[in-house]
């Protein structure tokens, strides 16, 4: 039983901990419910029941954050065309025909040189 109190009381202190330190670091913008200032006061004093309450009703909602952060946010783009093959891409290969149709045309003709 002595052990049982032990570990309650271990996760108590890591819940106080981890909720106070969550609402030191939240912005104040972000709290819900109360201002941050309450909050600190209702975790520091209540470790318990501050904690539980601050996790269920002041606690920012984290649907506003992306789950996760792409390094490249112009390929999380709606409607972004990204072909899968050059040769499964049409347009891709009716402009490079229309280039090199282009660029030999606008090469001066030179007649071959004999050495």
């Amino acid at each position: 039983m002595f052990y049982l109190s032990q570990a309650i009381g271990l996760v108590t202190l890591v819940l106080w901990l981890y909720c106070l330190f969550d609402v030191i670091t939240t912005p104040d913008t972000l709290c819900r419910n109360l201002p941050k200032i309450l909050w600190v006061v209702i975790v520091f004093l209540a470790p318990l029941i501050g904690s539980i309450i601050w996790l269920v009703a002041g606690r920012p909602e984290r649907a506003q954050t992306p789950t996760r952060p792409s390094a490249f946010p112009e390929y999380d783009r709606p409607g972004r065309f990204a072909a899968t093959s050059p040769d499964d891409d049409e347009e891709f290969l009716r402009r490079c025909r229309e280039r090199a149709e282009e660029q030999r045309r606008k090469a001066p003709e030179k007649p071959a040189e004999d050495d």
